[in-house]
């Protein structure tokens, strides 16, 4: 098995292929980022709930997926911004609107993962992790 280079990445894609899956939950490695990433996932209404599964290792996180009422998915775009090859700081002055506000931007910063209208009221900038709609 390969180490994986670029976690975000795969916790992102793990998440939009149990969405077109259909699955209930998706199980993902867990790290503190990406815990911080599903608890703002959780509050901003995209997932249902998540838990937090001891393996005897690093630990998963179970993520229970939400839909609509037609089975589509709660989360319609799910995109990687910085990337590791190429990293996309923002000062407070220019942080980015998803979808002129009714998106989140889910942004790294030096008092911890926050999303932009967070960080925008906090009066910080960051590194932009993903644009979740």
């Amino acid at each position: 098995m390969s180490a994986i280079t670029d976690p975000v990445s795969d916790y992102l894609t793990r998440i939009r292929n149990a969405q077109k899956a259909r699955h209930a939950h998706v199980d993902i490695p867990a790290s503190k980022l990406k815990r911080a990433m599903t608890q703002i996932l959780m509050d901003k209404g995209y997932v249902k709930n998540y838990l937090n599964v001891d393996d005897g290792k690093q630990g998963l996180i179970r993520i229970y997926l939400k839909y609509e009422r037609g089975g589509r998915p709660v989360i319609q775009r799910l995109t990687r911004i910085s990337k590791p090859g190429l990293r996309h700081h923002v000062g407070a002055k220019n942080m980015p609107r998803v979808m002129n506000g009714l998106g989140v931007a889910i942004l790294s910063t030096s008092q911890g993962v926050m999303t932009d209208k967070e960080a925008r009221r906090a009066g910080i900038g960051g590194e932009v992790l993903a644009y979740v709609a």
